[in-house]
C-alpha cells in the first residue's frame, strides 16, 4: 500500500532587529535570553510559541539563527477541506517585546507587529518550496525607517507517512491495520502477556521463537527491596506479521514501582521497556523507553526514549510528557529547522531540512503483506519526522494510531518496531497510574 499524503508547514530562522535610534536599552542582551517572543497560528491548529533572538542592525542575512520555531502538519483531509472552501491557510505571526508570561490575565509582552504568510496548498503535496524568506517591517513607521525588522522563513514540504491503527487496546491483543484513505488492511497482530521478572535470561517467553537474550540492557535500577507486592511488572507485547512470525517485541524490564511514601512512580526510579527486533537470526535491543509520573503534577506522565547504537551507546530521541487525563501524542520528531536554497542565501545555506530522502527501492516485508517502496538509508539517519502515536486519556478506550515517516521504514520489521514502541507507550500510561487505584483485569497477572 502507498503511504498517506501529509504536508508540513515549517516556520523558523526567526530574528528581530531595531533601528539604531529606537533600539531598546536591553537590546544588547544575548540572544539566548532574548526579550522577544512570538505567537504562531495556523487555521484551527493549536497556537505555538517561540523566543525570537535579537541581532545587530547591520545584519542582512539569516546566518544568525538556524532553528525551527513551529511546525504544522496537514493530512489529506485537512488539505481537501481547505481547498473546498476555496481558501489557502495563512500563517499568522505576532511578535512581542518582552518575555512570555501573563499579568492579571493579560499578556505581559508589548505587541511589536504582525506578519501574515499565505500558503498555496495546490503545489505543496508534490514538492518542497520556500513560501517566504527575508526581513519584514513590523510596527513603527516603515517610510521613516523607524520600524523594527523581523526575519522569518516559512517553508512547506511533502511528508508522506505510513499510518497504522490498533483495532483495540494493546493489552487485549488486537490486530493492527495499515490505513490509506478508507482502506484498512491487516498487517500485524499483537500478543500481550506476562513473564517472570526473576528470569534474567527471559526463558519464559510465550513461545520458543521469541526473544532470548542476556544483554545488560535488561538490568533495571531497582534493588531487591523494591520488589514488593505493590508493583507492575513483567508485561510484554509481541508483534507478529501475517505469517505468524514474531517481528518485534516490547518487554517491561524494569518494574513500575511507587516511590517511598507515595502512590506513584517517580522520575528518579522510572519503569522501563526494552524494544527488541530480529537481526541476523537473533533478537537485539533496539531502544529503551522509560516512563514515570511527573513530580508535583499527578496528571502528567513523563517519558524518555533512547535508541541504542552499534557501539552499545544510547542516544535520546524523545523526551516529554503526556497528560494522563486528556491524553496526547508520543512523538519522535528530529526536524531542526528549514532548508534554505544555497543560491538564495547570501552567506550560503543553513541546512535546517528534515533530512535527505532515501532512494527508491524494492524492499518488502517478511510475509506481512506490507509493501514498502523506499530503500534503506546507509547509515540510518534519524532526521525529520520519525513517528507519532496517539495516547488516550484515563477512562477512554485507547486504540493507538501510529504515523511513520516513510524515510524511516525500509521493511515490515521497521514498521513493527515502531508499532511495538507505540504499544509500550500506551501501556506505560496504565503502568504509571496511581497505585491507590486498581488496574483493569487485563493488566493483572492471574
Amino acid at each position: 500500500m502507498d503511504p498517506c499524503s501529509f504536508v508540513r508547514i515549517l516556520v523558523g530562522n526567526l530574528a528581530v532587529k531595531f533601528p539604531v535610534a529606537s533600539k531598546p536599552s536591553f537590546s544588547v542582551v544575548h540572544p539566548s535570553t532574548s526579550p522577544c517572543f512570538c505567537k504562531i497560528k495556523l487555521d484551527k491548529f493549536l497556537t505555538q510559541y517561540s523566543t525570537v533572538p535579537l541581532v545587530a542592525q547591520e545584519s542582512q542575512t539569516n546566518s544568525h539563527d538556524c532553528s525551527l520555531a513551529a511546525s504544522f502538519t496537514l493530512n489529506k483531509t485537512h488539505i481537501d477541506k481547505l481547498l473546498e472552501k476555496g481558501r489557502n491557510p495563512v500563517v499568522q505571526i505576532a511578535v512581542y517585546l518582552g518575555r512570555r508570561g501573563t499579568t492579571c490575565g493579560f499578556n505581559s509582552g508589548k505587541l511589536l507587529g504582525k506578519v501574515a504568510v499565505e500558503v498555496d496548498l495546490r503545489a505543496v503535496e508534490t514538492r518542497a518550496s520556500n513560501i517566504h524568506q527575508g526581513w519584514v517591517a513590523i510596527g513603527g513607521n516603515e517610510k521613516k525607517g523607524s520600524s523594527a525588522q523581523f526575519y522569518v522563513s516559512v517553508r512547506t514540504e511533502p511528508d508522506p507517512r505510513f499510518v497504522f491503527q490498533f483495532d483495540g487496546e494493546p493489552e487485549c491483543s488486537p490486530q493492527v491495520f495499515q490505513v490509506h484513505g478508507d482502506v484498512r488492511q491487516p498487517v500485524f497482530s499483537c500478543k500481550f502477556g506476562f513473564k517472570n521478572m526473576n528470569d534474567r535470561n527471559m526463558q519464559s517467553w510465550p513461545s520458543s521463537s521469541e526473544p532470548s537474550t542476556s544483554r545488560n540492557w535488561l538490568t533495571g535500577s531497582h534493588t531487591e527491596k523494591d520488589q514488593t507486592e505493590k508493583q507492575r511488572k513483567g508485561w510484554h507485547i509481541t508483534i507478529h506479521d501475517l505469517s505468524g512470525s514474531a517481528v518485534a517485541v516490547a518487554s517491561m524490564v524494569t518494574p513500575f514501582v511507587p516511590s517511598r511514601g507515595s502512590h506513584s512512580v517517580s522520575q528518579s526510579s522510572p519503569g522501563a521497556w526494552l524494544i527488541l527486533r530480529p537481526e541476523d537470526g537473533a533478537w537485539n535491543p533496539w531502544g529503551r523507553l522509560e516512563a514515570w509520573r511527573e513530580r508535583g503534577c499527578s496528571d502528567a506522565v513523563g517519558y524518555r526514549f533512547e535508541l541504542f547504537t552499534c557501539t552499545d551507546a544510547a542516544t535520546t530521541l524523545a523526551a516529554d510528557s503526556i497528560s494522563s487525563r486528556k491524553g496526547g501524542k508520543f512523538s519522535i520528531d528530529r526536524t531542526f529547522g528549514i532548508s534554505n536554497t544555497p543560491g538564495h542565501t547570501p552567506n550560503g545555506s543553513c541546512d535546517l531540512g528534515s533530512g535527505s530522502r532515501s532512494r527508491r527501492g524494492s524492499s518488502s516485508g517478511s510475509g506481512s503483506g506490507l509493501e514498502i517502496g523506499y530503500g534503506p538509508l546507509s547509515p540510518p539517519v534519524y532526521r525529520g519526522f520519525v513517528m507519532s502515536s496517539t495516547v488516550e486519556g484515563a477512562g477512554k478506550c485507547s486504540k493507538p494510531e501510529v504515523e511513520l515517516g516513510v524515510r524511516h521504514v525500509t521493511c515490515a520489521e521497521d514498521a513493527a518496531t515502531y508499532v511495538a514502541l507505540a504499544a509500550a507507550m500506551d501501556l506505560s500510561m496504565d503502568a504509571c497510574g496511581l497505585f491507590s487505584k486498581k488496574l483493569r483485569k487485563e493488566l493483572r497477572q492471574q
